[in-house]
């Protein structure tokens, strides 16, 4: 929100302020699954324009919050590295991490959003219900049963008139989702 300090980043993952935010994911993964091994899975030329985006959120000139996408089919692209700083968790930078990305992906083109996170992240779970993804999975079944948990999102076209390919009614199904995880 103007005023409040924060300021978006659009940068690249070799940018010395991604570091503290790579690190310190790599250490909540560690923590929580044992292996940060997804943390090195793509090449950062895949999170970079203009088929992908990579941007920090910040405040005083420090990473925050941040997050990130990457091409995963013609019309879809999937959320990844969404992460707010341990110090700054509870303050809706997540969110705003999340309408950043969402409204960049427009710019770019695509019209859907995919994303999947660990079943031992509810809080992640459920920010994205909060914020509109539909849940690929059954809500009711114990997520450490299910694995990743994937989520998906229509965006809206982008404001100078539709996205590139054709128009998708809303609650068509997503046939162009590979079932890859994370």
């Amino acid at each position: 929100m103007p005023g409040d300090g924060l300021s978006v980043h659009h940068t690249s993952v070799d940018d010395p302020l991604v570091r503290p935010m790579l690190d310190e994911l790599a250490r909540e993964y560690r923590g929580r699954y044992g292996s940060d091994h997804d943390l090195h899975r793509y090449p950062a030329a895949e999170f970079a324009p203009p088929e992908g985006e990579f941007l920090l959120l910040l405040e005083n000139g420090e990473a925050v919050a941040g997050g990130a996408y990457r091409r995963h089919s013609p019309l879809t692209a999937e959320l990844k590295r969404i992460w707010t700083h341990s110090e700054h968790r509870r303050r809706g930078l997540a969110r705003r991490v999340l309408l950043a990305l969402e409204q960049s992906a427009v710019a770019a083109g695509y019209q859907r959003l995919y994303l999947t996170t660990g079943p031992r992240q509810p809080e992640a779970k459920g920010l994205y219900l909060a914020s509109g993804y539909r849940p690929l999975f059954d809500l009711s079944v114990d997520p450490e049963t299910i694995g990743p948990l994937p989520f998906e999102k229509d965006l809206p076209p982008a404001p100078d008139g539709p996205n590139d390919g054709p128009p998708v009614p809303p609650g068509t199904p997503r046939h162009d989702l590979e079932t890859r995880t994370s």
